[in-house]
């Protein structure tokens, strides 16, 4: 199966941190996360690369919010 270079995956953590979030990746390099901590009860984004466009974080934010469940765990 070939992995697109520019795509969006679905991550779940456990190990220093407890959640789930995306990935955005551009040309197989992550860009961007966007992370629910159910811990913490936080929703983060952290960026991997100095210039995101615009569009991109919106179309991030959206994806987020259609894909991962607003409600925190616990």
């Amino acid at each position: 199966m070939e992995i697109k270079p520019d795509r969006v995956e679905i991550a779940s953590d456990v190990n220093e941190r407890d959640g789930i979030g995306i990935e955005v990746y551009r040309n197989n390099e992550m860009v961007l996360e966007i992370f629910r901590d159910d811990t913490e009860k936080t929703r983060t984004i952290t960026v991997y690369k100095k210039d995101i466009s615009l569009e991109l974080m919106e179309e991030s934010i959206q994806t987020f919010r259609k894909e991962i469940p607003w409600e925190f765990i616990k």
